[in-house]
């Protein structure tokens, strides 16, 4: 197995650049289109845990758009072979200061493209 092989990596990248445009964008149907639309999908996010894609599209339709933008820092994609990756990344928003987001993400290969599987989003508070 190759991991970081840098045409794979490249993709990944571009489907996370996608998906960061989105979320600070509110592009939500680009937001769920690359999450994998499945009863399996999960997102643990700061305040809910939504389990298959129905939940996160309920909740990504129901979000406000308000205070999205944020600065990522030390976010590392690493891709195992050609159809899977992790990405992790630091965040910080204005919208609450003092704390660091933490964000990561499962990313697989189906045949209608890279899509994420499952995600986790968290705050701690900043050192």
């Amino acid at each position: 197995m190759v991991i970081d092989d840098p045409a794979v990596r490249a993709e990944v990248e571009a489907a996370f650049r996608s998906y960061e445009t989105a979320l600070t964008t509110n592009d939500v149907p680009t937001l769920e289109a690359l999450f994998r639309d499945d009863p399996l999908t999960i997102r643990y996010g700061i305040g809910e845990n939504l389990y298959g894609m129905d939940a996160i599209r309920t909740f990504r339709r129901a979000r406000s758009p308000v205070g999205l933008e944020r600065v990522l820092a030390q976010t590392q994609i690493t891709t195992y072979g050609r159809d899977f990756a992790t990405a992790m990344t630091l965040f910080t928003r204005t919208s609450v200061p003092g704390k660091i987001g933490r964000q990561s993400q499962t990313w697989v290969r189906f045949p209608e493209g890279w899509r994420v599987v499952a995600a986790h989003v968290s705050l701690i508070d900043a050192e």
